[in-house]
């Protein structure tokens, strides 16, 4: 399993949202609808001075899925490249790795 990690504007989330629905993935996932922070883009804190903000959504699947998560997130950077999307994925870190020294 891989977790897929999907950070935008909240400009984009309907076009992402869309994109994905298109490649038939992302039917599950978490959402977190008010994001702050900074990034390459620039700051997203929501105040006055910088007042849009981001979303996420984490995206448990396999890698096919993973890869088709990745081609529909291009496609929507590719119509709005100013808007600061990003997508990452994280291999599963639940295995227990077999390199720890016995007890």
């Amino acid at each position: 399993m891989i977790r897929m990690e999907i950070i935008a504007n909240q400009s984009v989330e309907e076009n992402i949202l869309e994109a994905l629905k298109y490649e038939g993935v992302g039917k599950f996932y978490t959402k977190y609808p008010n994001i702050l922070g900074v990034g390459s883009s620039g700051p997203r804190m929501g105040d006055a001075v910088w007042p849009e903000e981001n979303f996420a959504l984490v995206i448990w699947c396999e890698e096919e899925e993973a890869r088709k998560i990745e081609q529909a997130v291009a496609y929507v950077k590719t119509r709005f490249p100013n808007e600061g999307i990003k997508v990452f994925g994280l291999p599963d870190a639940a295995k227990p790795s077999t390199e720890y020294p016995a007890e």
